[in-house]
Order: C-alpha cells, then sequence, then structure tokens
C-alpha cells in the first residue's frame, strides 16, 4: 500500500504498489459506487418484506438507523485510517497495517470469498428476476442461468474498462432506481398512508417486537459493498478528503433511506398489519404498494429498475474483486500477472478477467446441480456474505486501532480510540446476532449453516498458513 505521510509500520513497508490505475473519481462518483452495491431497490422489493414478515416488523426502519449508527462509529476510524494509508486492497491493507502481513493476508482471502460469494448470489437473483420479467410481457421463458450469463458478459466487457466508465453507467442506473422509491415514499406520506402519519416504527416497543435480530441481520446485509470507498482511493481525485467524505456520506445516505423508505411502506399497509401482510405475500407488497399509492405504471416500472440495480450491484462488486486481485498481486500474495494494470485503460484488466472466469465457474456450478437461483444460490451466498463482511470489520477495528497506538500518527481520542472501540464492540453484537439466527439468514438446516461458518475460518487460514509460507 502507499503510505501518505510518516513513516508505515513493519508489516506495511514491503507493499507499496506501483502507480498505474487511473480514473478521477470525486466523492460523488465513490458514493455511487457504495450506493450501488448496495442495491438500494433490491433490498427494498427483495429483503423488506422479508424483514417486515420474519424480523420485527414495524421495527425494522430502526433496525436500519441502528446499523447505521454502528457503521458510522466505525467509519471515524476506517476514514481516519484512509488518510494514512491508500490502497485498493482497503480492508487487506488496513488489516495488514495494523496487525501484521498474516493477519492481513487471512482477511484477503476472506474478503476474496465474501464479496465473490455475494456477486454470484446476485447473479441468480438477477437471473430469475430478468426472466420474470420477460415471460410477464410475453417473451420467452428460458433457463436463469442464460439470463445470469448475458449480465455476466455485460459486467465483464465494463468492468474491464477504466473506472470512470462504470461510474457513469452506475450513475444513471442508481438515480433511476432511487428515484422511482422516492416517488411512491412520498406519495404515501402525502396521502396519510392506511392509517396516518405515526412514529410507531422508530420506539422501543416496536425495535424490540418480533425477532429483532433478524432485523438487524437483514440490515447488516443491506449494507454490503461498504469497504468501496477505500477501495478506490488510488483512482480518487484526493483521496485524502474523498474517502473520508465518501465514507460518512454513503453511510448516513444508505441508512436514512432504507430507514425513511421501510417507514413508508409500513405506514402504507398500516403499522399494526405490515407484519402480517408482508407473511401473506412478501414477494409482492411492495409492487402491491407502488400501484396502489402511485398507479399500475410504477409498479411496472419498479420491476424494470429491479434489474438494473441487480446489475448496478454486479459491476460495483465486479470493480471492487478486481482491485483487491490487483493489490494481491502487486505484493506477491497472488500472481504477479494479477497486478498489472491495463496500459491505455487504465484499469486492472487481469483481476476484471479472472473475476469474471471465477464467477462463471461458481454460477455454473449451481446451474449444474439444479439449484435454485433465489432460494439457494441467493440466498446461501448472502447468508455466507453477510458473515464474512462483519468479521472483517471487526478484524480492521481493532487493526486501526492498533496502527495508531503503535505508529502516533494521529493522536486524535475520539478517531482513533474511542470510536474505534465503541464501533467495534457494536460489530461484536451484531455478529452475535447474525450467528444466533444464521440459519434464518441462509433459509438452510442447521448443518449448512455451520458448513459456511466452517468456510469463512478456513478461508482466514488458508490466507494466513499462505502468509506464512511465503515468510519461510
Amino acid at each position: 500500500m502507499t503510505e501518505q505521510t510518516r513513516p508505515a509500520p513493519a508489516d506495511a513497508a514491503d507493499i507499496a504498489p506501483s502507480s498505474g490505475l487511473r480514473g478521477s473519481v470525486g466523492v460523488a462518483g465513490i458514493v455511487f459506487l457504495v450506493v450501488a452495491a448496495a442495491a438500494p431497490l433490491t433490498a427494498i422489493g427483495g429483503a423488506l418484506p422479508v424483514m417486515f414478515a420474519i424480523g420485527n416488523g414495524p421495527g425494522v426502519p430502526a433496525a436500519y438507523l441502528v446499523v447505521a449508527v454502528v457503521l458510522l462509529l466505525f467509519s471515524v476510524g476506517y476514514a481516519a485510517m484512509s488518510r494514512h494509508v491508500v490502497d485498493t486492497g482497503a480492508f487487506y491493507a488496513y488489516v495488514t497495517s495494523g496487525l501484521g502481513r498474516i493477519t492481513g493476508s487471512g482477511a484477503a482471502s476472506l474478503a476474496l470469498l465474501t464479496y465473490t460469494a455475494i456477486q454470484a448470489g446476485i447473479y441468480g437473483l438477477a437471473g430469475a428476476t430478468l426472466n420474470s420479467l420477460v415471460t410477464g410481457y410475453g417473451g420467452p421463458d428460458v433457463p436463469w442461468w442464460l439470463w445470469s450469463g448475458l449480465l455476466l458478459l455485460l459486467v465483464a466487457l465494463l468492468g474491464y474498462r477504466n473506472i470512470d466508465v462504470g461510474t457513469k453507467v452506475l450513475a444513471v442506473l442508481l438515480v433511476l432506481e432511487v428515484g422511482i422509491v422516492a416517488v411512491v415514499v412520498v406519495a404515501i406520506l402525502a396521502q396519510g398512508g392506511a392509517d396516518g402519519i405515526d412514529v410507531t416504527s422508530f420506539t422501543p416497543s416496536a425495535f424490540t417486537s418480533g425477532s429483532p435480530g433478524i432485523g438487524v441481520m437483514f440490515a447488516v446485509a443491506s449494507f454490503v459493498g461498504f469497504e468501496a470507498t477505500a477501495i478506490y482511493g488510488e483512482e480518487a481525485r484526493d483521496p485524502k478528503r474523498s474517502v473520508p467524505r465518501a465514507t460518512y456520506l454513503a453511510v448516513t445516505l444508505i441508512g436514512v433511506f432504507y430507514a425513511l423508505a421501510s417507514w413508508a411502506f409500513a405506514l402504507a399497509v398500516g403499522s399494526d398489519k405490515v407484519q402480517e401482510a408482508a407473511g401473506k405475500d412478501p414477494a409482492g407488497l411492495v409492487f402491491a404498494v407502488a400501484d396502489q399509492y402511485v398507479g399500475g405504471a410504477a409498479s411496472d416500472l419498479m420491476q424494470i429498475l429491479l434489474v438494473t440495480s441487480l446489475f448496478a450491484a454486479l459491476l460495483a462488486f465486479h470493480n471492487a474483486i478486481a482491485r483487491y486481485l490487483l493489490s494481491l498481486g502487486r505484493q506477491n500474495s497472488a500472481p504477479a500477472v494479477l497486478g498489472r494494470v491495463h496500459e491505455r485503460h487504465g484499469s486492472p484488466h487481469v483481476g476484471s478477467l479472472a473475476q469474471s472466469a471465477s464467477a462463471v465457474v461458481l454460477v455454473a456450478a449451481f446451474a449444474v446441480a439444479g439449484a435454485d437461483p433465489v432460494l439457494e444460490l441467493f440466498t446461501w451466498m448472502s447468508g455466507l456474505a453477510t458473515l464474512g463482511v462483519l468479521v472483517l470489520m471487526i478484524l480492521v477495528g481493532v487493526a486501526v486501532a492498533a496502527y495508531f497506538a503503535r505508529t502516533g500518527v494521529d493522536r486524535r481520542l475520539w478517531h482513533t480510540r474511542v470510536a474505534p472501540v465503541l464501533g467495534t464492540v457494536g460489530l461484536l453484537a451484531v455478529l452475535w446476532l447474525v450467528l444466533d439466527n444464521f440459519t434464518t439468514l441462509i433459509g438452510g438446516s442447521a448443518w449448512l449453516a455451520h458448513a459456511f461458518e466452517a468456510l469463512v475460518v478456513l478461508a482466514f487460514a488458508a490466507g494466513a498458513v499462505s502468509a506464512v509460507r511465503r515468510r519461510a
């Protein structure tokens, strides 16, 4: 990684990358990339009804705010670290600087597993959603994996190019999907919902009703991709300013957007009736509300934009994984060819191609096995990614505190000690909730949940052992 101001710690000194990535992404561009990975319309159209049904019902908006507060605390140390360490590896780079090469390599291996899993899961959901949309308009009914393959090809083409190209595409798609949700939310509030406007959703009794652990768990899953603010540091105009600002802005926007939208949809049905309504029709609840308060055209548009939302998330995760591979290749933690940057595009083209190939293999494996693209591929991989990203963030929280304690490059108590510790404690509490409800999250059996938990441990161990062998 590139140490920007003061001497790097011992384990960080040997991982300075060669320059090469090109881009001129500003704060807005980085925020687009992060929010696109969060796939707002996917979370509202897909996850929200499930949260209402089996989580804490009308208390879901409060769950989003709780998670946002925890992540904002985490972001304080994360943003402070970004001023001193700029690297496409982000989580991996920060853990390496704070806790050493071996732990950092374990984090890198876990990060690759996490983002590869969530992207593969989204390919399954996107393929099934696109097929349903096409057949709904009288088109042919084809296997879901054909649509997934088409999306994979488009993502591969854009991911191979300069980051500015992908950012422009994501910006357009994101504005459209956020715009349609905003229209529905305004219509609901303007019409007073089903029983008038109330703030029941933000009361402690609503938050603790039902299964708050499941609500918090799904809320965390909605923030996966949060790391991207630092991943694009090398391609930012002014990383010391852009990354911290984009981090705070992205977490705040995502948290407020989800809390406001979920509150409006709860009001649309009625705070006391939303849990029952979501349980009866989880797949159609959001679209039915849009039809009722705005009209059939809005419902149809939301279904179309749901596909573009998924595509935006696919492209965002593709870019993140390609840059992780670039960082590992630069530092000889992976084949050196992955560290190459395209001469004309200034992009991690080899890492992009490798990521596309891994996505083909994983999606093809589920297709050959005859797995359901939503109930198995998407659900299982989303659960695995949620668990993985929580472990990663906890490692980063510890690493940030250790880095500043050892180097003394920043002596601000709140930024380098208090906030990172509070954020890490909050993440540990969320991790406990996820583990306690993990079987529900993946929609599978207990043995499958334990298998995924073991996979997270094995991924970290594999990276750490690889670093030990390289050092020896």
